[in-house]
C-alpha cells in the first residue's frame, strides 16, 4: 500500500471521527446541560382574556392573541387544572383526552401506542397539557375583528354550550356561543382515527350589518420544554408558508430574531412545534393565504412563552346570513412516517413530511427507511431488518467493493517492484513519484481504490444513523437479547462487569460521557480491528499508530449511540471481512490478517 493510499485513508479515518466526534463531544454536553437548566413553566389560568401581540402587519388587520398578560402563580397538578373548565372527553383509537369548553382550547391529548418507557404499565406518553398545569402547550382557533370593530369575539376565556359529552370518531362535537350583540358562532369538531382534529366555523349573523372576521389558530407553549440538544435533530419552532423552504427555529433561536419574533406569508403551508418523536401543526385551508407567525414573549426564563400562529384573510358574514368562514386542521401526535405522508396526501399539505427531520441525505434517508420499513414488515424486526438492508447495501456497492479489492491486491503484488524504485532513488522523492506513477499507470493499479467504498457508504451509514435516531418506528423497537430499544445505547456496560457491580459509570463526573461502552461496541470494535487488519501494516510509524488506535477511538465513540447504528456498522464490517477474503483468495493474493494478528502478538509476548 502507497503512502498516498494510506494518507488518505488516514484522512478519511480523522474526517469520520470529526463528524462523529461532534454528536459525541458537542451533543452529549448540550443533553446534560439541557437538563440541567430547563426548568417547567408554572402558569396559572388567566384571569383576563389573552392580550394581541405586536401591532398590525397590516392597515386594518390584528394579530391573533397571544398569552404574555396570563397571571403567573404557583401550578396545580394535571388534575385540578382539567377541573378548571367544563370538558369533553376524547376517545378515539389512537389518542386520550378532553377538550376545553372554556375557550374550546385542545389542551389535553394523550397517545394511546405510546409510553414513556419500554415498560408496558409506564405511563402514556402525555403531549398536550391545559393553562394551570405545570408545562401548557395547547391549541386555540379564534376570530380577531378588523381594526374598529367592537363586535365581542370569542376568546380564550369564552365559555362555550354543547350537548355533547365525548369526540369520537364518527361523533363530531358541535359548539355554540352567542355573543350577544347579534352574532351567533358554530364550531364542530371532529377527528380521525389518527392525529388530525378539523376544526370548522359557521358565523351566523342576525344584524342589518356586514361583518368581517379574520380567523386565526395558534399553538402556545409555555416554558422551554426538555430537548434532547443533538445538532442532528431540529427541536423546536418549524413550518412552512408559502414559497418558503422549512423554517426551523430551535427555542434559543428565536430569541435571536428582531423582537423574538420572525413573520412570513404566503399560500399554503403549516405551523406547530416539533419534539423528537412527537409533534403538534395548525394548518389552514392550502388555497387561501395567510401570515404566519413564530414568537417568544413574556418573562425571560422559564416562564417564556413560545408560540406559532397564522391569521387568514377577512371573511365576510353578510347581514340575516349563516357563513361558513373556514376550516382548521390541528395535528396533534406521534410523528409516525406512513401518517404523516398520508396527510400530505390526502389534505394536499405542502411539505409536512418534513415534519420529520430527514436531514441533508434526505433522498438518501427517507428511501432507506422505507426500504428497511418494506422488510420490517415480513420478518417483524427492526434489527434483523437492519441487517438484511445491510446486505442489500453491500450487493449494490458490490462492483465498486471488487474493483477496489482487486486493486489493493495489485498493490501488493507490486510491492516488490515499488521497494526496489525506492531503493534506487533514496534521495529523489519526485523522482520516486514518477516511476510510482508509472509503475501505477503500466500494472493498472488505482491507488485510491480501496478508499472508494469507504467514501461512497459514508452519506449511507449517516443516512441509517438518522433513520435510527429519529424516527419514531425505532423508537422502543427490540432486538435480540438484551436490546429492547434500537434507538438508544446498549445498556450493558463494560465497566461496571456488565452489570456485576452495582454502579453507572455513565453518572461518574467528567469522565462518565466516555464509559459507556456496551457489548455490542466492544464486538464493533473488535470487527473494525479485525478488518483493518486484513491489509498490509503501514511502514510509517505514525500511520501505523493511528491505524491500531482507530478501532479503539470508534469503540468509545459509538458507545453512546442508538444500538441499532452500532449493530449496523458491526454486521458491515463483518461482512466486508468475508467479502475482502474471497475476493483477494480468488485473486490468488496473500491475505494479511494471519500474519498481522500473529505479528502483533508475537511481539507482544516477546516483549514479555
Amino acid at each position: 500500500m502507497s503512502s498516498e493510499q494510506k494518507n488518505l485513508f488516514l484522512a478519511i479515518g480523522l474526517s469520520l471521527m470529526v463528524l462523529l466526534g461532534w454528536n459525541y463531544f458537542y451533543g452529549v454536553p448540550a443533553v446534560d446541560k439541557s437538563r440541567q437548566v430547563s426548568q417547567q413553566a408554572t402558569q396559572a389560568p388567566s384571569a383576563t382574556s389573552p392580550a394581541p401581540i405586536g401591532a398590525p402587519e397590516t392597515p386594518g388587520i390584528s394579530q391573533p392573541p397571544g398569552a404574555a398578560t396570563e397571571t403567573l402563580a404557583l401550578p396545580r397538578t394535571r388534575e385540578q387544572a382539567l377541573a378548571l373548565s367544563p370538558r369533553i372527553t376524547i376517545d378515539t383509537p389512537a389518542l386520550t383526552g378532553s377538550i376545553a369548553l372554556k375557550g374550546a382550547r385542545i389542551d389535553d391529548v394523550s397517545l394511546k401506542h405510546y409510553r414513556e418507557t419500554t415498560d408496558p404499565k409506564s405511563p402514556l406518553i402525555v403531549l398536550l397539557s391545559p393553562t394551570g398545569s405545570a408545562n401548557p402547550y395547547y391549541a386555540e382557533t379564534g376570530f380577531v375583528a378588523a381594526t374598529g370593530a367592537t363586535a365581542a369575539l370569542p376568546n380564550g376565556n369564552t365559555l362555550w354550550s354543547t350537548n355533547a359529552k365525548t369526540l369520537t370518531l364518527d361523533k363530531p362535537v358541535e359548539l355554540t356561543w352567542d355573543n350577544g350583540q347579534g352574532l351567533i358562532f358554530h364550531r364542530t369538531i371532529s377527528i380521525d382515527d389518527h392525529y388530525m382534529f378539523a376544526i370548522k366555523d359557521r358565523v351566523e349573523n342576525t344584524t342589518a350589518q356586514a361583518t368581517a372576521l379574520h380567523p386565526y389558530a395558534l399553538i402556545t407553549r409555555h416554558g422551554k420544554p426538555k430537548t434532547d440538544g443533538y445538532a442532528v435533530l431540529h427541536e423546536g419552532l418549524l413550518g412552512i408558508v408559502g414559497d418558503s423552504r422549512i423554517i426551523e427555529l430551535t427555542y434559543d433561536a428565536i430569541e435571536k430574531e428582531t423582537k423574538a419574533t420572525k413573520l412570513a406569508d404566503g399560500v399554503s403551508g403549516w405551523l406547530g412545534f416539533t419534539d423528537k418523536y412527537w409533534a403538534s401543526a395548525i394548518i389552514p385551508a392550502q388555497d387561501a393565504p395567510f401570515k404566519g407567525r413564530f414568537s417568544a414573549t413574556g418573562p425571560v426564563g422559564p416562564q417564556r412563552i413560545y408560540q406559532t400562529d397564522l391569521l387568514e384573510e377577512a371573511q365576510t358574514i353578510a347581514p340575516n346570513a349563516t357563513t361558513d368562514v373556514t376550516t382548521t386542521r390541528v395535528f396533534a401526535g406521534a410523528k409516525e412516517v406512513q401518517t404523516i405522508d398520508g396527510y400530505q396526501t390526502q389534505y394536499g399539505i405542502k411539505n409536512f413530511d418534513l415534519m420529520i427531520d430527514w436531514g441533508w441525505f434526505y433522498f438518501i434517508t427517507k428511501p432507506l427507511f422505507k426500504l428497511i420499513d418494506v422488510i420490517y414488515k415480513f420478518v417483524g424486526n427492526f434489527g434483523v431488518a437492519i441487517l438484511i438492508v445491510t446486505v442489500i447495501v453491500k450487493a449494490v456497492f458490490y462492483p465498486l467493493a471488487n474493483r477496489s479489492y482487486l486493486s489493493m491486491a495489485k498493490m501488493k503484488a507490486a510491492q516488490p517492484e515499488m521497494a526496489a524504485i525506492k531503493e534506487r532513488f533514496p534521495d529523489d522523492k519526485q523522482k520516486q513519484q514518477q516511476e510510482l506513477m508509472e509503475l501505477y499507470r503500466r500494472e493498472k493499479i488505482n491507488p485510491v481504490a480501496g478508499c472508494l467504498p469507504v467514501v461512497v457508504q459514508i452519506p449511507v451509514f449517516f443516512a441509517l444513523y438518522k433513520v435510527i435516531f429519529i424516527t419514531l418506528e425505532m423508537r422502543h423497537a427490540p432486538f435480540f437479547g438484551w436490546i429492547h430499544d434500537l434507538s438508544a445505547p446498549d445498556p450493558t456496560n463494560l465497566f461496571n462487569l456488565f452489570g456485576l457491580i452495582p454502579l453507572d459509570p455513565t453518572q461518574l463526573p467528567m469522565i462518565g460521557h466516555f464509559l459507556a461502552i456496551g457489548i455490542w461496541p466492544l464486538v464493533m470494535g473488535i470487527s473494525m480491528f479485525i478488518q483493518m487488519k486484513m491489509n498490509p501494516e503501514p511502514t510509517d510509524p505514525v500511520q501505523k499508530q493511528m491505524f491500531t488506535w482507530m478501532p479503539v477511538l470508534f469503540t468509545f465513540m459509538l458507545g453512546t449511540f442508538p444500538a441499532g447504528l452500532v449493530i449496523y456498522w458491526t454486521w458491515n464490517n463483518t461482512l466486508s471481512v468475508i467479502q475482502q477474503y474471497f475476493i483477494m483468495r480468488r485473486s490468488g493474493v496473500k491475505v494479511e490478517l494471519w500474519d498481522n494478528l500473529t505479528g502483533l502478538f508475537g511481539r507482544k509476548s516477546a516483549k514479555s
